[in-house]
């Protein structure tokens, strides 16, 4: 590393990495809750055949379900542009900024998806998109 450099440190963007890397399984467990205690001859969770249980579950269970795929779905692309920005130089406060900003998205996304606010999820989902690519490009001069 030239002597320049800064050393890396665990900024506040790579937290907000790890916080939406949890989010699906956050998701995950909305699907599910209220469900493992009873059989799943009765309706309830079936861990044997978690895919198959979450596929034929409705209402907001299957739109906790949907917001889970989509939070592994949207994952890859904000943990690229939080790279890229951290690797472009960009400003931490800035990086840091746009990294929170999408995991309240994301925080309001999921929420608006379980309790059917069709018109909220996609304006949220929409803000997200474009934090993300924010961090693309916020290290250009």
């Amino acid at each position: 590393m030239p002597a320049s450099a800064a050393p890396a440190s665990f900024t506040l963007a790579y937290a907000c990495v790890l916080i939406a890397a949890m989010l699906p399984l956050v998701c995950a467990g909305i699907a599910k809750s209220g469900k493992f205690k009873t059989p799943p001859d009765q309706g309830g969770y079936d861990n044997q055949a978690p895919r198959a249980w979450l596929a034929h579950q409705d209402s907001w269970r299957a739109r906790a379900n949907a917001a889970q795929a989509n939070s592994f779905e949207g994952l890859p692309f904000f943990i690229g542009g939080v790279i890229i920005a951290h690797q472009l130089g960009a400003a931490q406060s800035w990086i840091d900024a746009l990294a929170v900003t999408y995991i309240l998205c994301r925080g309001v996304y999921i929420t608006s998806y379980v309790k059917n606010w069709a018109a909220l999820r996609s304006w949220v989902w929409a803000l997200g998109l474009a934090c993300n690519i924010a961090l693309l490009f916020a290290g250009r001069s």
